[in-house]
């Protein structure tokens, strides 16, 4: 095995300095946990293991809201309280399910990614409790899909579901630390277009991908709960150093997370949503191209100039810098196209602009 990079050999030096200050302070292990989603096989559970006060509270108001056909707290927040996080590294931890418990360890960044076979789970939405020493015991939920379903969604978060402004550093800040959660602007539409897949196709999952760090996974559940997205799991990633570099590769954990699905659920096709500031539409039809019988559709929301601008410096999109064939256009503006291998393209400013030409060519009622 070659040697870590040198990025996360200082991290990892730094996190176990930290550890040790603070668990002289006597700040203990607290675990978060996530959505987590699988089969009648397996199932994958989400969490984390980070380093807190003894019976630390939330001093922001809070109300409980159902998601998922469970209910859990909402909590206004400022975006900086999730980045002032400590990991707590290779924490054992036990992972119940029913009477049995798997035993794991948490990562370098404190994250569980367990993957559970034979759990006897049936299709539906369950809890499993995630468990660490000195720690309260935490709920889960895991969303099990039924082996009868056929087709799927992933969805991607910024500037899809979630209108950002992310590139232009002092936006970024300003939104992602000091405005409160709640201030977040949804991309119109969007949440009734998922509404619809979802009703009219009985037990769809919808898989929510982003490149996005671990650190904002409960921010944007909340989002997802209080605009009226459908529930479903996140894959987000663990920004920073890596055992090859300073920094992560969003594209490659997208890539990697589309070819982990297909093997998870080799029945089901999925119907790929994303916008086109950045790189979806390269990210989708090379999946497309890969494995023509695994993706159903793929839906591109198309960013306003100035959102293009912000995205990536110019005020078009990136399928535009690159060369493809012209689409014919779709009632009201949205346009919709053939890739190759026959996989369909459409594009549209909004959700109701996807909604109203899902519809026409039949994907909706």
């Amino acid at each position: 095995m070659s040697r870590p990079h040198a990025a996360s050999l200082i991290e990892d030096a730094w996190h176990t300095q930290l550890e040790r200050v603070l668990r002289r302070r006597r700040w203990a292990n607290r675990v978060l946990s996530y959505t987590g989603y699988g089969s009648t096989d397996f199932v994958r559970v989400f969490g984390r293991v980070v380093l807190g006060r003894p019976h630390e509270q939330d001093d922001e108001p809070r109300q409980d809201i159902t998601y998922g056909g469970l209910r859990s707290p909402y909590v206004q927040r400022r975006g900086w309280r999730a980045f002032l996080t400590a990991p707590a590294m290779t924490v054992p931890v036990e992972v119940h399910i029913g009477d049995r418990v798997e035993h794991v360890r948490s990562d370098r960044s404190g994250l569980i990614d367990a993957t559970i076979r034979d759990h006897g789970l049936p299709p539906g939405w369950h809890e499993v409790t995630i468990a660490a020493p000195g720690a309260d015991p935490v709920k889960a939920s895991v969303m099990i899909i039924d082996p009868q379903v056929r087709t799927g969604i992933v969805s991607d978060i910024d500037d899809t579901v979630l209108s950002t402004s992310l590139p232009r550093p002092m936006i970024a800040a300003w939104n992602t630390f000091f405005r409160h959660e709640s201030a977040r602007r949804v991309v119109p539409g969007m949440a009734p277009l998922y509404r619809a897949l979802v009703e009219q196709r009985p037990g769809v999952p919808i898989i929510y991908l982003s490149t996005g760090a671990w650190n904002t996974a409960p921010t944007l559940t909340r989002f997802l709960r209080r605009n009226g997205f459908p529930a479903g799991p996140l894959l987000l990633t663990d920004w920073g150093p890596t055992n090859t570099g300073w920094f992560r590769s969003g594209q490659d954990h997208k890539r990697a997370s589309l070819d982990r699905l297909a093997g998870d659920f080799p029945r089901i096709k999925w119907l790929l949503i994303g916008d086109d500031g950045q790189h979806d539409p390269k990210i989708y039809q090379d999946f497309a191209e890969a494995r023509p019988k695994r993706v159903e559709a793929i839906a591109i929301r198309q960013l306003t100039p100035t959102e293009q601008v912000l995205s990536h410096g110019l005020p078009v999109s990136t399928e535009e810098l690159a060369t493809r064939p012209s689409a014919p256009r779709g009632p009201r503006g949205a346009r919709g196209s053939k890739k190759r291998r026959e996989t369909p393209v459409y594009h549209a400013p909004d959700g109701y602009g996807l909604l109203r030409l899902l519809r026409a060519v039949g994907k909706l009622r």
